[in-house]
């Protein structure tokens, strides 16, 4: 096999690798559906990145090919098999306390700051010349390269139920969005929402009203804010006073005002990817353990101790009774990530639920199902996506540990996440980079960067790892 130096490949790409990651980061791909048209089925800003890429594919010679507006791919070489590389263009919403514009890609102590930087606009650039590097050094290769590119992975994966239903399987493949070494086992990923029955006659003698409550816009992050605006008949310091000591015993961020008559209670909390809940700081769940401690009118009462009762300082379904753990992929974790109250209306928690790889969740399923209908709540909108795992003497496993340990000298750990990659759209897929072992995991937080020395070094391992699975 040629004795290839891939990270002086890279060295020879680097300002090109850099501009385009930056241009890639520029684009405001995010999920808009209230803004759609027949080009942009998923919004006009994840339907520019995917133009974008296909764009920069067909200027260096790849084949490119749009699938339903949703998704594309970029190819090259030849062979029966199909080698694929999962990424995406979309992103999360930036949230709140950038240092930096969450879309300007600034570079500064040797790092890309932007949302997507991390997870995963920067990957799919280190991937990207990946291919690029494999391709124009005319090496030899027994299996088409396709890089598929989905637009909707935060939310409902649309983009890759779309393409696999219009494109080839890949045999075997990586998706370039989590963590180094190998990522061989995927917790199952289960959201829904649970939502209250309003069954009061809305008579009320208490001294608080909670006219509408919100947290979080996504069920796979931390909320980082939440806002309840309530109408309280009397004494409204004593219920301020009360909320400023609740806050600085649990060392929040907080704001209360009044506007229009009524009390605004805000709580800053800290955001994190919702697969593991103690990363971040819940501010929906802290605003909600507060007013459940209130004389609150009836259906407000309900909500915020069915709230504070289940979810508050219990990520593991412990209260729930529905914790499980298991060897391969550790504990199942809850995160309520959207959270809504709306007085006489309909309130909800909507949350994703990240299950180990030997648990089953139609057992879980039905105990929640059992519980929340004897608390006057059901479950609706209800998915799930089973856990994935590729056994570690399978070819794509031993080539990637290969060309890990070659690459960076250290051993290469098999791994479990509760992160959902495209990896497991493929039978023989698991997920690969870009996050170095010793480095914080910043997606879906403020200020996500990617250092400049990971992502040339990601580029170098994608480099060669493509060209020893594609013999």
């Amino acid at each position: 096999m040629t004795k290839i130096n891939w990270i002086q490949e890279v060295e020879k790409r680097k300002d090109a690798l850099i501009k385009d990651t930056q241009q890639l980061l520029h684009i405001k791909s995010l999920l808009d559906e209230e803004n759609t048209t027949p080009d942009a089925p998923l919004g006009k800003g994840v339907k520019e990145a995917l133009d974008f890429m296909l764009e920069l594919g067909e200027r260096d010679g790849f084949t490119p090919k749009n699938v339903g507006n949703v998704a594309g791919h970029l190819e090259f070489g030849k062979g029966d098999e199909l080698l694929g590389i999962l990424c995406h263009v979309d992103v999360v919403p930036e949230g709140d306390g950038w240092t930096s514009d969450p879309f300007g890609a600034e570079i500064r102590e040797g790092k890309i700051f932007a949302r997507g930087a991390l997870d995963d606009k920067g990957p799919t650039m280190a991937a990207y010349y990946a291919m690029k590097i494999v391709k124009e050094l005319g090496l030899p290769l027994n299996k088409r390269i396709r890089m598929i590119i989905g637009t909707d992975e935060e939310s409902n994966w649309r983009c890759v139920e779309h393409y696999f239903k219009h494109e080839e399987m890949p045999h075997l493949g990586f998706a370039p969005d989590a963590d180094f070494p190998i990522i061989n086992a995927e917790k199952g990923i289960s959201d829904f929402d649970m939502v209250q029955k309003i069954n009061n006659d809305g008579t009320s003698t208490s001294n608080i009203v909670v006219k509408s409550f919100v947290s979080g816009k996504r069920y796979n992050m931390v909320p980082d804010f939440a806002k309840a605006i309530l109408d309280v008949k009397d004494n409204q310091t004593d219920l301020v006073q009360k909320f400023s000591k609740f806050v600085k015993q649990y060392e929040l961020e907080s704001h209360s005002y009044v506007e229009n008559g009524a009390l605004i209670l805000e709580v800053k909390g800290i955001s994190a990817h919702g697969m593991e809940p103690k990363n971040g700081k819940n501010a929906g769940l802290f605003l909600a353990e507060f007013l459940s401690r209130q004389n609150l009118d009836a259906q407000a009462a309900h909500y915020f101790e069915f709230v504070s009762r289940y979810f508050f300082n219990d990520s593991r379904g412990v209260s729930l009774g529905v914790a499980y753990s298991d060897d391969i992929s550790g504990d199942l974790t809850i995160n309520p990530g959207k959270l809504s109250y709306i007085h006489g209306e309909g309130s909800s928690i909507g949350m994703t639920c990240r299950y180990p790889v030997t648990n089953n969740m139609e057992t879980t399923k039905a105990k929640l199902d059992e519980l929340v209908s004897n608390k006057g709540f059901s479950i609706e909108n209800f998915t799930d996506s089973k856990p994935h795992h590729v056994d570690e003497q399978e070819f794509l496993i031993q080539t990637l540990k290969k060309v890990y340990e070659e690459q960076t000298g250290e051993k290469a750990e098999l791994i479990a996440i509760g992160g959902g990659t495209y990896a497991r759209s493929l039978k023989s897929g698991v997920a690969f980079g870009p996050l170095f072992p010793g480095r914080p995991d910043i997606a879906h937080q403020k200020d996500e960067y990617i250092f400049i020395e990971d992502l040339l070094k990601a580029t170098a391992i994608y480099a060669q790892a493509i060209y020893e699975l594609a013999q």
